[in-house]
């Protein structure tokens, strides 16, 4: 790519990884990102981590010239909540780029591809891995489109038009059904071919901390009451 290719990219998207208490998941997803994207403004928005994940952190945030950020959150805000900070407070490129703490990139190009998708249309919005699901937030044939939160890129300024990203299983459920209800488009984008998901590395781990409206959707849900 040219000089001024890379320029473009960095001044047009940033990443936005959130993280908590994975330290070795997180080093993975960084490095393995800067591989291909070594000039992309990357922000590692820590959920309040401790202990070992100290390291990495000051790490990354000793890296002047490395396009790497870290911003620090005193408690744990949960996955969703931090992504809505991040959009509307952390980032200032005109488009914002989540991936997962729990990820690994072995192929670039991807970054490249959704922009020019995206920028085709004003109405094209975001751009992911797309599912169909229940408006509680598990996967349903009969469901609403949504894009996963792991890795899919969005325009920063139209965010606040629609409800935001929220602490659930599925972040952006709500978020992107009210995209789809004010006539802006979700684009189906094969991330998967481009990003390893681990799935469930902090979850394992932590769980969701989703409380009682977490059991009750999924009871909901198992006995089809949707």
């Amino acid at each position: 790519m040219s000089t001024s290719g890379l320029l473009n990219l960095s001044q047009s998207v940033t990443v936005v990884v959130v993280h908590y208490q994975t330290p070795e998941l997180l080093q993975q997803t960084v490095d393995s990102f800067r591989e291909f994207y070594p000039s992309v403004p990357l922000l590692i928005v820590d959920n309040g981590s401790s202990g070992d994940s100290e390291a990495i952190l000051t790490h990354y945030e000793s890296e002047q010239e490395s396009n790497t950020t870290v911003y620090r959150e005193k408690v744990n805000m949960f996955h969703g909540p931090a992504l809505d900070k991040s959009v509307r407070e952390l980032v200032a490129t005109p488009f914002c780029f989540f991936l997962d703490s729990d990820t690994r990139t072995e192929k670039g190009g991807f970054i490249e591809e959704i922009l020019q998708v995206l920028n085709q249309d004003p109405k094209n919005y975001a751009a992911g891995r797309q599912i169909l699901a229940n408006r509680r937030g598990f996967k349903d044939q009969s469901g609403f489109p949504i894009l996963l939160t792991p890795y899919l890129m969005l325009k920063r300024e139209d965010y606040p038009r629609f409800p935001p990203f929220i602490h659930h299983g599925q972040p952006g459920l709500k978020h992107f059904i009210g995209v789809q209800k004010a006539g802006f488009r979700i684009i189906d984008f094969p991330m998967h071919h481009y990003i390893h998901h681990i799935w469930r590395g902090t979850a394992s781990k932590y769980g969701y901390r989703l409380g009682w409206r977490g059991k009750w959707d999924y009871l909901m849900n198992k006995f089809g009451w949707v």
